[in-house]
């Protein structure tokens, strides 16, 4: 496996300062005083390689000044709503209060639509111990395989919110759950499993970059972990006034494995999120076309 490079950006690394009260289309289009369009940018690689693609369309194809701000969800939010962040491109709805709050009560965020991928969080292992233990997808005989496991089933940080714990209680299932210590150690440890056929079950989910190199099989549960339609949010001014920047971010979307393909490069190989965007947008013309909005149309009906 090839040398892993920390994430470029930490959760919360940055606290987001709210802008002037000027209206989001003077911002965008104001010369030389405009302020670029700021893009939250998750720690994690899939949203790290979402931000870091729209942010050089937009600099690159509609020559609008861009910018990522590292920033966790919590704080995102309240960024977007007071418009010191223009959009939200990853959002798994971890937070529905603040769904409530921004897109309903206060309105000052608009949903923007889906990115085109659906999110999963589950149980599996890899593909070659799936293949010898067929009967081990199955949660109601997994106990047959318990010592065969470890007695465990993996996760990452030991602060991750997950229902693992109440899962195997209320499942009646021989297992305790036990912490990496971080993604990057879940990650080593499934890669490790995955190349080396060694028994593994792990908590993970989709999309994930690892899934370009380690092919993991799926323990259906009964329920537990929905599969979620990722969305998009923008700061409503800016959703109304932002123009053709506004206008591309509502028609980004993309695939899990175009996702993937940019966090690989990103948490894999050392790229830099904006050298990753740079090399997937260059090999990928036609898909960054269906972005680009038609600023011609009015023009050529006034003509």
């Amino acid at each position: 496996m090839p040398k892993r490079h920390p994430l470029l950006a930490g959760a919360g690394a940055l606290c987001l300062v709210a802008t002037s009260a000027c209206s989001v289309a003077e911002r965008v289009t104001s010369g030389a005083e405009a302020e670029p369009v700021r893009i939250a940018m998750p720690d994690w690689p899939g949203g790290q390689a979402n931000a870091a693609v729209a942010a050089h369309v937009l600099r690159t194809e509609l020559g609008v000044d861009a910018v990522t701000w590292p920033v966790d969800q919590a704080t995102a939010w309240d960024a977007i709503g007071s418009g010191s962040v223009q959009a939200i491109l990853e959002d798994w709805g971890a937070l529905p209060e603040e769904t409530e709050l921004h897109v309903e009560r206060r309105r000052d965020v608009v949903d923007a639509g889906g990115l085109g991928i659906t999110g999963h969080v589950g149980w599996f292992v890899p593909a070659g111990f799936a293949e010898a233990h067929p009967r081990a997808l199955r949660w109601d005989q997994l106990n047959d395989f318990a010592d065969l496991l470890g007695g465990r089933i993996l996760q990452g940080d030991p602060q991750y919110a997950t229902r693992d714990e109440t899962i195997i209680e209320e499942l009646g299932l021989d297992l305790r759950t036990v912490a990496a210590g971080s993604e990057d150690a879940l990650v080593e440890e499934i890669y490790e499993a995955g190349t080396g056929g060694a028994p593994l079950l792990t908590y993970f989910w989709q999309p994930h970059w690892l899934a370009t190199e380690v092919e993991l099989t799926e323990v259906p549960l009964p329920g537990y972990y929905p599969r979620i339609d990722l969305r998009k949010y923008l700061n409503a001014d800016f959703a109304a006034d932002g123009g053709p920047a506004a206008a591309f971010l509502r028609n980004f979307s993309w695939t899990a494995d175009d996702q993937n393909t940019v966090a690989e490069l990103i948490a894999n190989e050392g790229l830099s999120p904006d050298a990753a965007a740079a090399q997937w947008v260059a090999d990928h013309p036609d898909t960054v076309a269906t972005w680009l909005p038609d600023t011609d149309t009015d023009a050529e009906t006034d003509g």
